[in-house]
């Protein structure tokens, strides 16, 4: 067995890889891959590598380890550090290839100064945790040292009857439409105050990859935002994380999330309203399958038929 470093030389033997394990719950596209595990700047380079069978010349597993490396603040806690994807072959599993990729990946992180992994949550991530799918996997990382935070993050998924339309939020003190153009300085304005962060960095990296406007559903009162929804679909400047996995639905897949109301303004309805707001325009666009991600508010999005679709648990390793 020989470890190579991380590139995109190998990307459709890696995208097959992960589709062989891993693609009947989460299909991979090579331009998802690229995307978030390529492209990301904050892929830690010394610590994500490649094992490569010698006598088949083939990609049999891989792990890509992240720390935060932009010049802008990172949307985390100070010195964290994530391993976004480790992965074998199942036919070379037992041999020790997981643990020496998790060993390479772990030393890098310590050099570069992180003091708690966190698997999965990265920036560009694909899972908030380890998938409820694969217990053997939990088993396998706690044995490692990473110790489960017991908090379960989730994905919710709803679809519609062909009919079946979600009618636009009327509220007498509030409008509920999509970003207009010239609006984008007004919502990060907004998301600095009230929601710093990864829900911020997330709406500059929209705007800076050529995001017009269409994904965000905002709300409005007396002329200025007081809450947002994000909206996605397949014309979205970017995959976006609640539509990973459009692969498994024919007729598509949108998604709903991140959102928030500005505090001084909870209490009266409005966080369910644009989330109907944000079911709305996506219904409008022909969407019949929904995804919210990421998320522990079960109850809250029940309340307009979302139920768990797939489940995560959230996993870390302290390093000090």
């Amino acid at each position: 067995m020989k470890y190579e470093n991380w590139s995109s030389g190998r990307l459709r033997e890696i995208c097959e890889l992960w589709n062989k394990e891993l693609g009947g719950h989460f299909p991979m596209r090579e331009e998802l891959l690229l995307q978030n595990s390529i492209r990301d700047v904050n892929v830690l380079q010394m610590g994500s590598r490649l094992a490569i069978d010698e006598s088949t010349d083939r990609v049999v597993g891989f792990i890509v380890a992240k720390a935060w490396q932009e010049k802008a603040a990172p949307p985390a806690p100070a010195g964290a550090g994530w391993i976004q994807v480790l992965l074998v072959d199942s036919a070379y599993r037992g041999r020790g290839i997981g643990s020496e990729l998790l060993r390479g990946a772990e030393q890098a992180l310590i050099k570069y100064g992180v003091t708690k992994i966190l698997l999965g949550r990265d920036p560009w991530h694909y899972f908030p945790g380890i998938p409820k799918e694969y217990p053997v996997t939990r088993e396998w990382f706690e044995a490692k040292g990473y110790r489960n935070d017991r908090r379960t993050e989730s994905d919710l998924l709803n679809t519609y009857g062909p009919d079946l339309r979600e009618d636009l939020p009327a509220f007498a003190d509030a409008e509920f439409r999509l970003l207009r153009e010239g609006e984008s300085g007004a919502l990060l304005a907004f998301l600095r105050r009230c929601f710093p962060g990864r829900w911020e960095y997330e709406a500059v990296q929209y705007f800076e990859r050529g995001g017009k406007g269409r994904e965000f559903v905002v709300a409005v009162k007396e002329g200025q935002i007081i809450g947002f929804c994000r909206i996605n679909d397949a014309h979205s400047p970017f995959i976006a994380q609640n539509v990973y996995w459009a692969p498994l639905f024919a007729d598509g897949l949108g998604g709903i999330g991140p959102l928030g109301i500005d505090s001084a303004f909870r209490g009266s309805g409005y966080g369910l309203a644009v989330v109907q707001a944000g079911i709305h325009f996506l219904r409008q666009r022909g969407i019949r399958s929904i995804v919210i991600d990421w998320t522990t508010l079960v109850s809250f999005y029940g309340k307009l038929n979302y139920r768990v679709w797939k489940s995560y648990e959230s996993y870390s390793k302290p390093l000090v």
